[in-house]
């Protein structure tokens, strides 16, 4: 249900824009770092079963950093709404970018060395090769007796 036109509600918010949550740009770094630091004591398990037996084994797996993880662990529930600081200032724009280029290298490293999937994390990142393909239709003769019929 939409408002009425010329409905000054919003008007009565006590104040507008960011929450404030973070008032520097070394908070922000501080939570990057919280968040790989977790990242790393918590890693994803696998759980298989091997030998003759069928043992159960539970196998580390390394965890992928997220720009939308890193987002979730600050308490925003997107990236996108977390990167509004970067239009703060200079300094948290440098932040940020320093965050990004974070993750893009641990995503490629891992990728590389065989930790995460090659295909998905190229994808991410959008290293995948892509090769266009044109085909040249040359007229197909018909026999004469497919022809359609010419006018006389």
């Amino acid at each position: 249900m939409a408002a009425p036109k010329g409905n000054n509600c919003w008007q009565l918010r006590l104040k507008h824009g960011l929450d404030g949550k973070f008032k520097t740009p070394e908070e922000i770094w501080e939570n990057f770092m919280l968040y790989v630091q977790w990242a790393e004591e918590n890693p994803l398990i696998e759980v298989d079963f091997r030998g003759k037996d069928a043992m159960r084994v539970e196998i580390p797996k390394k965890r992928v950093l997220t720009k939308d993880g890193f987002a979730l662990a600050c308490g925003f529930s997107s990236y996108g709404n977390l990167s509004v600081y970067k239009t703060k200032s200079e300094d948290f724009s440098k932040v940020f970018t320093r965050i990004e280029q974070a993750i893009i290298s641990q995503k490629f490293e891992g990728a590389t060395s065989g930790f995460f999937n090659h295909n998905i994390i190229a994808r991410d990142l959008g290293l995948m090769n892509q090769e266009q393909v044109t085909m040249q239709v040359n007229e197909v003769i018909l026999p004469k007796v497919l022809r359609k019929p010419e006018a006389e």
